[in-house]
């Protein structure tokens, strides 16, 4: 088997070069922090190996804490891992939702004429041409009580007074939906624009309902998109923190928010560190399975 051409080797290189210094460099140092026993000190950057003892100083307390019950608590059920539980469930329903909202768009602007699909496309990204503090903050003054949308209804009769939707589950949730959309909407696009059609209009000279022929033919062909948005809307809304911060409540208290207090207000870098590195395992393990058994699937067929 011959060896690739030296410019194969290095397109293929790049990547892997980006990844090394940008992924695993960063996180072979929060794994070392996660280890460090500060003690007294104000820095996390302590050696682990005392040459004179020759002794590793491993503080694995820091890993046992995020799930250590107390006296009567039941098991497994702590600060940390109810935070894991509730950024993995709000990270889920975000996805939903947008998958529920970017299918159709996507769908709408494949199926357009290919005039008219680089302004549709344009109105996808204009919201990245803001500023996503900005963005945020806009959503506080439609959802307050006397933001916009209570303003409208209570002008319309719908309603007495104000509906509290600012800093609760579904302030945070249209939020989160909101500014992550177009990373479902994009790469369900990039996939349903490769989609030959006439595969949908064989399905209906064979008598199949238009429901049947999206469910039994564009679906499945679409496949690799939902899997792609779904994971560039999951993974970034597990450790999100500033929507959280600003339209969610105290109940909404995420793993990322977790991880700032313990950071910059209990100055408690190891904790925070190892609290990071748990929910970077809980998001790539399954990741690298799925693809695992993506690729064997894909080796069968």
């Amino acid at each position: 088997m011959s060896l690739p051409m030296p410019g194969k080797r290095f397109v293929i290189g790049v990547p892997f070069g980006w990844l090394l210094l940008f992924f695993f460099l960063p996180f072979l140092i929060l794994l070392y922090i996660s280890f460090v026993d500060m003690g007294s000190d104000i820095s996390p950057f302590k050696a682990l190996w005392d040459p004179v003892a020759g002794v590793l100083h491993l503080k694995y307390e820091n890993y046992l804490a995020i799930f250590r019950t107390e006296e009567g608590a039941p098991l497994f059920r702590t600060l940390y891992i109810d935070a894991y539980l509730r950024s993995i469930w709000y990270a889920l329903l975000t996805a939903i939702f947008c998958l529920a909202i970017g299918y159709p768009f996507a769908y709408f602007i494949a199926r357009s004429p290919a005039s008219i699909r680089p302004a549709l496309l344009l109105l996808v990204m204009l919201p990245f041409w803001t500023s996503f503090l900005l963005r945020v903050y806009a959503w506080k003054g439609l959802l307050a009580d006397q933001g916009v949308i209570n303003r409208f209804m209570m002008f319309l009769g719908i309603t007495d007074g104000p509906i509290p939707m600012l800093y609760t589950n579904v302030s945070m949730l249209v939020g989160m939906t909101y500014v992550y959309l177009p990373f479902m909407v994009l790469p369900l696009y990039a996939n349903l624009v490769k989609m030959d059609f006439r595969l949908l209009e064989a399905a209906y000279d064979l008598g199949t309902t238009p429901f049947k022929a999206f469910w039994l033919v564009t679906v499945p062909l679409s496949k690799a998109g939902i899997v792609a948005g779904f994971m560039l809307v999951f993974i970034p809304c597990v450790g999100e923190f500033v929507i959280p911060s600003l339209l969610g409540g105290p109940e909404n208290y995420m793993i990322g928010r977790v991880v700032w207090d313990e950071m910059f207000t209990a100055n408690d870098w190891p904790k925070a560190t190892a609290l990071a590195v748990v929910m970077i395992a809980i998001i790539v393990i399954p990741l690298a399975f799925y693809y695992k058994y993506a690729g064997d699937q894909a080796e069968k067929r």
